[in-house]
């Protein structure tokens, strides 16, 4: 879940972790603004929305990262907390800010071109 102004930012992460074969859910209305995008996303509850919801997911283990920005509203600062202490205590990583997503997604995407080489060819290509 995403606050109205990250959602943008929001669709973007989707359609890259989309594109790194990673299955994307959102809340209402972040999975809305990434399915209007183009980009598959499935619709989790809120907590105070009902079961099956966020939490529920995190414990079951179907969950790999969180990313959580809120809106300054007394109802979204508390689900906000139910889905980082859940995030938390099944060790999956959360993201704050799309700033952070946005490195961490990008991160993952240049683990797929990793090569090791050794430190001869770092000099050499350095020379370059």
């Amino acid at each position: 879940s995403v606050k109205q102004s990250d959602k943008p930012a929001a669709v973007e992460i989707a359609r890259a972790l989309v594109a790194m074969q990673y299955v994307v859910v959102g809340t209402k209305g972040t999975a809305a603004a990434i399915n209007d995008a183009g980009v598959p996303c499935g619709v989790v509850y809120k907590v105070t929305e009902g079961r099956p919801h966020i939490v529920d997911m995190l414990k079951n283990d179907e969950i790999v990262m969180v990313i959580n920005t809120v809106e300054e509203r007394r109802n979204a600062i508390a689900d906000s907390r139910q889905i980082r202490t859940s995030a938390l205590l099944n060790r999956v990583t959360t993201f704050t800010t799309i700033a952070g997503a946005e490195a961490a997604v990008e991160g993952m995407h240049c683990m797929d071109n990793l090569d090791v080489i050794s430190v001869q060819e770092m000099h050499a290509l350095l020379r370059q």
